[in-house]
């Protein structure tokens, strides 16, 4: 049975999504003879993993990740994936079968003119922001949303445009070994929708297949010693990320300094999020930045347009190994929760999954989180009472009947957070919220909810 389960759960991560749906119910089944047990939520959270619409290191599909939040005893779980939506419907209706708190997001790269000269997240690339929207319930833009419509559409265009140059130079550098974007690329994608790893993954394929040597081949392209290449050749995703540090990233090849019309700008991109009633979301990545450096200046700006939240991946400022390099990210760390909690901007967390070896979730019981625990529980419960409250009955944190029931964001971030607490998780959540009608008291939500957990 061990060995039906687990190929059950590889078969969650098919590019064939009737595929993953015939996996889930079988799961699902074996649950409910008692074949499978699913433990109690405890209190972890990963609010922020990439799905395989846009990367995730281990293949994970937005059913995958459900189940695993399920299985694994997380209280929530978020996806977020790259410039798409795609995986936001499939996502939260796994999340509701299995019964998991979960939340749907998307991440892009945007231009901030105001802070052109200086780098802020993106290493290298002034004027550059990762920013995010959290919160979505459909992946499709409400009708009306004409240019947010538009405006996704061209940045998935960009997206591909960009890709289809990064192969047209890099093939030029590594000949005889090239890769057809078309016909080796986006076949890795069950929507077409490609990152540089998927390029990296096609790239160290070919050379497999073409050249005698892939060792030494890589080695003198890549201008790093061959002992280096063969082992990292020998760990498959080190050798994905040598390829694409060496040809895509600064530096590189395949790389082109971005500027004002490569990426869309922060405007645009609150133009998608809120068209579709989710929440615009500042990132942070470490504070070491110029950009970073001036965090008051930055958040304000981007509240000044629209942002309500704020999105920290905790690894990155603890776990690390150089002590002095870790005391300095750690305190950052602790300096922007205390300003995001002076600003009333909600935290979401999680580990990316963007990557091989990156952590499932992040170890809430370390010692240097417990200053900032509470925050990051609280911010997941804020994104899933708001995501809860919009499916079920079109009263999130954006919405009119928020406007009209709340003065301000410290109450209404008070008032989410309670009720993605209090609303049961999955379907019966849903039902619950359905059932109290059209206008209701924010007491009533929080009431009714408490007493069905």
């Amino acid at each position: 049975m061990k060995t039906d389960i687990e190929s059950l759960e590889a078969q969650l991560n098919d590019l064939d999504a009737a595929s993953r749906a015939g996996a889930l119910s079988a799961l699902l089944t074996l649950t409910g003879t008692g074949e499978i047990a699913l433990p109690a939520p405890a209190d972890v959270v990963n609010m922020h993993a990439h799905t395989f619409y846009s990367y995730n290191g281990y293949g994970y599909s937005p059913t995958a990740l459900a189940w695993l939040a399920r299985r694994q005893g997380f209280s929530a779980i978020g996806i977020v994936d790259f410039d798409v939506l795609d995986g936001v419907d499939e996502f939260l209706a796994a999340a509701d079968a299995v019964g998991m708190r979960g939340t749907a997001g998307m991440e892009t790269r945007a231009y901030v003119p105001e802070f052109a000269t200086r780098v802020i997240n993106s290493p290298g690339e002034p004027g550059i922001t990762y920013h995010m929207g959290v919160g979505f319930t459909s992946a499709a833009v409400p009708a009306g949303g004409i240019e947010a419509r538009r405006i996704l559409d061209t940045m998935r265009t960009r997206a591909a445009e960009r890709n289809r140059g990064v192969v047209e130079r890099v093939n030029a550098l590594l000949d005889p070994v090239a890769i057809d974007y078309e016909r080796d690329v986006l076949p890795l994608t069950p929507s077409g929708n490609a990152t540089e790893r998927h390029m990296c993954v096609a790239y160290v394929r070919a050379a497999a297949e073409t050249v005698p040597d892939p060792a030494r081949f890589w080695a003198a392209k890549l201008g790093v010693p061959q002992a280096q290449v063969a082992t990292a050749i020998d760990d498959g995703p080190s050798m994905q990320n040598l390829v694409r540090s060496k040809t895509m990233k600064r530096g590189g090849v395949g790389y082109v300094q971005p500027g004002p019309d490569t990426f869309p700008s922060v405007e645009e991109v609150h133009t998608v999020i809120e068209a579709c009633g989710a929440l615009p979301t500042i990132t942070w990545l470490d504070g070491t930045s110029e950009g970073e450096q001036a965090a008051e200046e930055l958040f304000g700006l981007l509240i000044g347009k629209g942002a309500v939240a704020l999105n920290i991946v905790p690894d990155r400022n603890w776990n690390i190994k150089d002590p002095a390099d870790k005391a300095v990210k750690l305190q950052n760390l602790y300096d922007v929760v205390d300003l995001a909690r002076s600003l009333d901007l909600p935290i979401n967390v999680g580990t990316e999954m963007n990557a091989y070896g990156k952590p499932l979730i992040d170890q809430f019981d370390a010692p240097e989180l417990a200053p900032v625990r509470d925050a990051f529980l609280d911010g997941a419960y804020f994104a899933v009472g708001h995501t809860a409250l919009q499916r079920a009955a079109g009263l999130g944190y954006q919405s009119p009947w928020a406007k009209a029931n709340f003065a301000g964001r410290a109450a209404a971030n008070a008032f989410y957070t309670r009720a993605g607490r209090a609303i049961p998780p999955g379907a019966a959540g849903l039902a619950a919220v359905r059932g109290i009608g059209p206008n209701p008291d924010p007491t009533d939500i929080i009431s009714m909810s408490s007493r069905r957990t």
